[in-house]
């Protein structure tokens, strides 16, 4: 999409739930004001709104949705994958025609069947669900950063019969944020997280759980002497509950898919050790640093 750099591509962006993906992009979009002329952010919380306030992120800031999505051009609900369909209930019935609706969730196929009701009610505004892949184990606003989506994949799920001009603005978007765009349908997008997002979460919340039911003083040494790769899990253990635990529930079918395949390929790895078949080991560690050498030569690791 060309725009023209005098012109914003949107004249008031609203972002609902300033976390850490949505103040990240209220930082990216005061740096690049050719994002959005206007940035309103809203939250429930007056601690959230306060502290926002004190950050200086937003031009306005609100506590209600229907207020803060009233007059946007472009709304994007960065919240709990749960509570998406719930937020898009109360704003859609007031954003005025031709706005865009977009959410950064990151499971796809349980909101869209969520949304499917309300689109039809609002077929003026127009749904373009998107998912930065990018993101740490920090929440809130003191959380984002501008650079946070630069050169990571942002993947777009919009329904058929999107316009064409939506997509092409949302794309932009990201684009100006720093991502990688690519499009693709919920039930992919879905299983493709699955793998690469959700079962190394749970994994790692699993992991940490083991080594915190350990003996007291097996667990103490565990704490002292934990090595990179521990250190690794518990970095991604540290991410929001709420967040995670929601797209377990949304994206179950496809994790637990994921899930019987990893325990299977565990065995597999577990009989290998318990044989000495030193040739399935070395197989397994090298396609994990073939893997690894392509991340970097992708620039994602």
């Amino acid at each position: 999409m060309t725009t023209d750099p005098t012109v914003p591509l949107f004249d008031t962006l609203t972002i609902i739930g300033p976390g850490l993906i949505g103040s990240s992009i209220l930082r990216r979009a005061l740096d690049d004001r050719r994002i959005a002329r206007r940035l309103i952010a809203c939250d429930i919380s007056p601690e959230v709104r306060a502290r926002v306030a004190e950050l200086g992120i937003a031009d306005v800031i609100e506590a209600d949705p229907v207020a803060a999505a009233r007059d946007a051009d472009c709304v994007i609900l960065c919240v709990p994958v749960g509570a998406i369909a719930m937020v898009a209930a109360q704003v859609m019935p007031v954003m005025k025609p031709g706005a865009i609706l977009s959410e950064v969730g990151s499971v796809k196929k349980t909101v869209m069947d969520a949304m499917e009701p309300l689109l039809a009610t609002c077929p003026d505004i127009a749904f373009v669900p998107a998912h930065p892949m990018a993101g740490t184990e920090f929440s809130g606003p003191d959380a984002g950063f501008a650079t946070l989506f630069e050169d990571r994949w942002c993947l777009l799920t919009p329904p058929e019969n999107t316009p064409a001009s939506a997509i092409a603005r949302i794309t932009a978007l990201w684009e100006m944020m720093g991502a990688r765009v690519r499009s693709m349908t919920v039930e992919h997008h879905d299983r493709v997280c699955a793998i690469v997002s959700h079962l190394p979460h749970l994994l790692a919340f699993t992991i940490c759980g083991t080594a915190d039911d350990l003996a007291d003083e097996t667990r103490s040494e565990v704490l002292d002497f934990a090595a990179s790769g521990f250190r690794d899990f518990t970095r991604i253990a540290a991410s929001d509950p709420v967040m995670w635990r929601d797209i377990f529930l949304n994206n179950r079918e496809a994790l637990l898919d994921m899930l019987d395949r990893f325990v299977a390929d565990a065995q597999a790895m577990g009989n290998a050790i318990r044989t000495g078949n030193e040739d399935v080991i070395v197989s397994r560690i090298n396609r994990g640093r073939a893997i690894r050498r392509s991340l970097i030569e992708n620039r994602q690791a």
